[in-house]
């Protein structure tokens, strides 16, 4: 850290932040290997033209080049439009790993633009005009990960340079007229550069502005100085409502939940202010007084829940330093203090108020963790779910909330900087729809357990352990605020993810955690014409666990083209697919499913007929599409077979819109693993390729397409959909994979439920756990894993995600591409 007259900057190095190793600024991170390539990393499409190159020493990488135009596609065709005739050529899938493409910029603005894991948009090359956009036929938006574990710059500064004008924050892609004016990539307006800025604290040089890190990085973090506070920092505030009735105490979760929190609870994220609290709940709402100087917890038990109050409100929320034996007394008594219950009922609404109460004059966190139908007082449920109906109607019904309830006390919590996250642990419907809208308006997050049991489902047990601890200990910023700013002349109209929408443009975020992803809708509304790159950067404004108040801010640069095939070569099929699966999402409540499946089905059949009508220079027979959107049909296709929107096949109610809450939810990395999987050949792993990370050698298979001609009775495969692995045994696998791996001496002894590989000493065993150890590694959730051979419960599930195949209620993914070239030929 310097400290330089009045500034500091400090540099927080990578080993400071969570996370895997490798995802640094301006790597591309490791993920999963069928989406990546290192080889392309930072190729900045075509060659580049002489005209290009940045000025030699003018005023540094936020000066742009006027000759953008050079750099038009038209020269030669990339490889993005290369023809691709989808009903002639089958293997279409990358061996290796799709990495973002990378937008056609000059050199020296790509090396510093915004990491693809951050900020990613649907189109790399933004349309001239909206009617091109139109003409084009495909979703203009963007994808976010705002506060992603990542190393970053963080600069201390008593003054943070914003445009005058539109309150941009200086970034790499401003224009600097000269050592004291700059220009706003924004809305234009030329800024003084104030006088402390002329000093440079990295190199301890003056009058060279534009080599400060603010402008040499496109993410970066500041601590704010106190005109960005409405009023002094919130300390870190946890309250835990926990499900207690005789459901909740048959499922077991209780003990686990005490028993991480016990392991956990020096690491919750905090300082000395640190507060917590504990509310159970039945029929009936029990607070615990944990007040410093009592010999052991008191419970306080409040039956009155149409008239809820706080018996005393001073000792529920403790200062967890001062009383951390008394809460660990609490953690230690509470799954005994149950286990003999007969409460069946559960008042959650109450329970939700009382929270609200006592949170109110903080803000805070609330984990509400539930395993029934709420059945009791206000926010009580019917069950709506028909199982006859689950795979016969076309239309699925009671996608919406049952009441109105949930909602308006997430805006409530949302109002007081109240975040609500919901643990759903449950075998029976519990009306996610209904109970989501408390996560889903206070800015938390939803996490459900189908089936939890500590006995019979060991699998889903180490998921919540896992999950939980995660949950408890990562990174966490209060009492948020996001704002994405956008080039002029561009516009956003549409969110997705969880978040209230404040003003037109403010996303309220009482908690925002490492783990959510965004994602906005764009249009154009005045003409870019005589622009060359447009802008769009989002500013994060959050209080950290220590209670500082920060912001992060990403800027993202991108080209502007006016003509169809260049709009088309720099087209992200999978940033296209995140962003219509919010779109579906939404469209399904708000219309109905069968709505949202045929405009997913129109997406693809009007982005390949506009491709077809204005970009192909030679008409030829087939279904043809530009390299970049080969894949477009089969993600399609995937999303159309997805649980949350698949027809035709029993899916539960709770199953279906939980997977609807991820797609809006997740990171698009971790989103596109739970619409198409990732298949691997496992039983024949080797060294050739291989990474070497941490001195373990991790094999790379290749990716194999989702169908069963791909799978063999001699080997064994292991599917990666994101939530959940399966590793498939073939009846007839080599003996050799069966001992050395799973440990048994033939595939008979292969057990039911198997979920845990044995830690043989081996190198089939070392390579087939490095490998799986790997993938579960790049994500922040732990995804179970259980082995399965042909007589397994779960072989339906593992053969539902075979996309290509055909099944009884849906076209195989050579009958889809035909139906598709049926409707663009009309």
């Amino acid at each position: 850290i310097y400290n330089l007259e009045g500034f500091t900057f400090s540099v927080i190095t990578a080993t400071q932040w969570p996370g895997p190793p490798g995802r640094h600024l301006g790597h591309y991170p490791s993920l999963p290997p069928g989406y990546q390539n290192t080889s392309a990393l930072h190729n900045a499409g075509p060659p580049m033209h002489p005209a290009m190159q940045a000025p030699p020493g003018g005023p540094g990488p936020a000066q742009l080049s006027q000759s953008l135009a050079a750099l038009s596609l038209q020269s030669s065709t990339p490889e993005s439009l290369r023809v691709v005739n989808l009903l002639q050529e089958r293997n279409l899938l990358p061996p290796n790993p799709m990495p973002a493409p990378t937008p056609c910029l000059p050199q020296d603005l790509q090396k510093i633009n915004c990491n693809p894991e951050v900020f990613r948009s649907t189109l790399t090359s933004i349309p001239q005009t909206q009617s091109l956009l139109n003409k084009a036929k495909m979703p203009l938006g963007l994808l976010l990960h705002p506060f992603k574990d990542l190393s970053l710059p963080v600069v201390t500064s008593s003054t943070i340079v914003r445009c005058r004008s539109c309150r941009t924050y200086i970034n790499p892609f401003v224009n600097f007229l000269d050592q004291r004016r700059w220009k706003c990539n924004l809305c234009y307006r030329v800024n003084d550069v104030p006088e402390e800025f002329m000093y440079n604290p990295v190199s301890r040089s003056y009058g060279e502005p534009h080599k400060r890190p603010e402008v040499q990085n496109a993410t970066i973090e500041f601590i704010a100085p106190s005109e960005y506070m409405l009023r002094p920092p919130q300390p870190a505030v946890y309250l835990f409502i926990l499900d207690v009735s005789h459901n909740a105490v048959e499922t077991g979760y209780l003990n686990v939940f005490c028993q991480s929190l016990l392991d956990n609870i020096n690491a919750l994220p905090g300082d000395s202010r640190t507060k917590v609290g504990f509310i159970t709940f039945d029929s009936t709402i029990h607070f615990y007084n944990l007040q410093e100087g009592l010999s052991q917890p008191q419970m306080l038990i409040v039956s009155d829940i149409e008239d809820i109050f706080l018996p005393t409100p001073d000792s529920l929320l403790v200062n967890l330093n001062e009383c951390k034996e008394l809460v660990q007394d609490l953690l230690k008594s509470l799954p005994n203090l149950f286990e003999k219950t007969m409460e069946t009922q559960s008042a959650l609404g109450s329970a939700l108020q009382a929270a609200f109460k006592l949170l109110s004059p903080t803000g805070g966190r609330m984990s509400i963790f539930q395993t029934q139908l709420p059945n009791l007082g206000v926010g009580a449920l019917q069950s709506r779910e028909d199982p006859n109906q689950r795979a016969s109607a076309k239309d699925i019904q009671h996608l919406s909330p049952a009441t109105d309830f949930y909602k308006k006390l997430a805006l409530d919590c949302s109002g007081q900087q109240v975040a609500v996250d919901l643990f759903l642990l449950s075998s029976q419907y519990c009306d996610l729809a209904s109970l989501g809208c408390i996560s889903r308006y206070s800015a938390g997050s939803v996490y459900y357990y189908p089936s939890y049991h500590h006995q019979h489902n060991p699998a889903q047990v180490e998921c919540f352990q896992k999950d939980l601890k995660r949950y408890l200990t990562r990174k966490i910023g209060f009492e948020a605020v996001m704002r994405i700013r956008c080039t002029k002349g561009l516009s956003i109209h549409t969110f997705h993810g969880n978040f209230f929408v404040r003003s037109t443009d403010l996303l309220s975020l009482p908690n925002v955690n490492p783990d959510a992803g965004f994602a906005v809708q764009m249009s154009i509304e005045e003409n870019l014409d005589d622009m060359q790159v447009v802008s769009f950067q989002a500013a994060l404004l959050y209080t950290s666990s220590k209670g500082e108040r920060r912001i992060r801010v990403h800027t993202l640069c991108l080209p502007v083209v006016n003509s169809l095939a260049d709009i088309f070569a720099g087209a992200d099929v999978q940033a296209i697919t995140g962003l219509l699966a919010c779109m579906a999402v939404d469209r399904s409540a708000t219309a109905s499913l069968s709505d949202a499946r045929d405009a997913m089905t129109n997406a693809a059949i009007d982005s390949l007929t506009s491709y077809r009508q204005s970009v192909l220079t030679i008409q030829q027979p087939g279904l043809l599409a530009p390299a970049c959107l080969r894949l477009f049909p089969l993600f399609i296709l995937a999303l159309l077979k997805q649980k949350a929107f698949r027809t035709g096949t029993s899916t539960r109610l709770d199953d279906r819109l939980f997977a609807m809450c991820q797609l809006k939810y997740q990171p698009l990395v971790y989103a596109l693993l739970m619409i198409h999987p990732a298949l691997y050949r496992v039983d024949d792993l080797t060294d050739e390729g291989a990474l070497n990370i941490n001195d373990r050698t991790i094999p790379q298979p290749r990716v194999l397409q989702l169908s069963v001609e791909k799978l063999s009775r001699e080997a064994a495969f292991l599917m990666d959909a994101g939530t959940v692995m399966y590793l498939w045994i073939g009846r007839n696998c080599h003996p050799n994979f069966l001992t050395q791996v799973l440990g048994v001496p033939n595939y008979a002894a292969v057990p039911d439920n198997l979920y845990l590989l044995p830690e043989l000493d081996t190198a089939e065993s070392q390579r087939t756990r490095a490998f799986i150890g790997w993938l579960r590694d790049q994500r922040p959730f732990f995804p179970s894993l259980h082995v399965i051979r042909d007589e397994s419960q779960l072989k339906p599930t593992f053969m539902q995600n075979m996309i290509e195949d055909r099944t009884e209620s849906a076209l195989s993914y050579y009958e889809f591409l035909l139906h598709l070239q049926q409707q663009i030929s009309k």
